[in-house]
């Protein structure tokens, strides 16, 4: 009986401590899920860099100069002397339409000299009233004008040098005036020039100050990865738009290698003035899930403080930031910020 008493007295105290020891580490469970997580975290001192601020716009490349030929009035097409593809000279006659009215107007044109010359010899003499004289002048002005006007509708010339870039019509054909769909224009053909090009980008209008003509304008292709070609900026619009609030800038390139074509896609880059700009590497800013919003996290009396910015250029592994929030001296985290949320604790372990 002492033996049995013995061993329940000792079974009691082994779960007497069990139950404590269970106790404790729920206690200290607890605890420990009551206390705030620290995360722990790198960071470096914000400083302001000087950089060669650039920007980049996406344009078209387009002829630097284009012409859509068409005589003033309807007419029945004698003849085309060129297709597309064909690279004329300035001066060169591309397109005879019908002639019967210049010759008409031709005929006209002598007689009226003919009648002018005699009333002229006779004003001389004071044989003629000068009413008389005068009428008979304008009429030999305003028939020479006519035969001038006709003679450059009834031969289309090429007014520069280029490439034939449509072609709307055919010899024997009918021309209307109306406006062909392609071009959204009444014309027989088109010419553009490809030996020079231009792109029009719209700017910011924050830029407006730095943007002068003649400075060079970096342009790339995709369709040349690597390469770079050079423009110049020759003309600026003198307005804002107010709905983009931008303003268009032209660009001139040379393209004598004749390799760059009207129509393809190109992005321009503006090398702007030094300026003093935040530039972190480029692992310290993330970017929100679903959306082009950017923020980063600054480490403030031991916590995580959430950051909204904008990027700028990008330098290598590094990267331009803007935000009002941020100020020189600021510690930026650029380790462990992916765990982070607003207002955590952390510690700093900067190696």
């Amino acid at each position: 009986m002492k033996q049995f008493v013995v061993i329940l007295s000792a079974a009691t105290l082994v779960s007497f401590w069990s139950c404590n020891q269970a106790e404790q580490k729920k206690s200290e469970t607890a605890v420990a899920l009551a206390a705030p997580k620290v995360e722990i975290v790198k960071t470096i001192a914000l400083n302001y860099e000087k950089i060669a601020h650039s920007v980049e716009y996406a344009a078209t490349l387009q002829g630097f100069e284009e012409v859509h030929l068409a005589p003033a009035s309807p007419g029945r097409i004698d003849a085309i002397y060129v297709e597309e593809g064909s690279r004329v000279s300035k001066g060169t006659v591309l397109v005879q339409m019908d002639k019967t009215q210049l010759h008409q107007a031709e005929i006209q044109l002598k007689t009226l000299e003919t009648d002018f010359n005699r009333l002229d010899t006779l004003k001389k003499f004071g044989s003629i009233a000068q009413q008389q004289y005068d009428q008979i002048r304008a009429q030999y002005e305003i028939a020479k004008s006519s035969v001038a006007f006709l003679t450059e509708n009834t031969r289309l010339k090429a007014p520069f040098s280029g490439v034939i870039s449509g072609k709307y019509f055919e010899a024997g054909e009918m021309y209307s005036g109306a406006p062909v769909a392609t071009v959204g224009k009444a014309a027989i053909l088109s010419l553009v020039q490809i030996d020079r090009l231009k792109v029009i980008a719209g700017i910011s209008e924050k830029y407006y100050p730095q943007i002068k003509n003649g400075m060079s304008v970096d342009i790339t292709c995709d369709i040349y990865p690597g390469k770079t070609f050079t423009g110049k900026v020759y003309r600026i619009f003198p307005t804002i738009d107010p709905t983009t609030r931008s303003f268009n800038v032209e660009i001139s390139l040379d393209n004598r290698e004749g390799i760059l074509r009207p129509g393809m896609f190109c992005r321009t880059s503006f090398q702007l003035e030094e300026v003093e700009a935040i530039v972190l590497p480029a692992q310290a800013v993330l970017k929100m899930q679903g959306s082009n919003d950017r923020y980063l996290f600054v480490e403030q009396d031991g916590k995580a403080k959430r950051v909204s910015v904008i990027t700028g250029n990008r330098f290598n592994d590094k990267v331009e930031v803007i935000s009002d929030e941020l100020k020189q001296g600021d510690r930026v985290i650029i380790s462990g910020q992916s765990r982070l949320l607003d207002g955590v604790d952390v510690k700093v372990v900067n190696e």
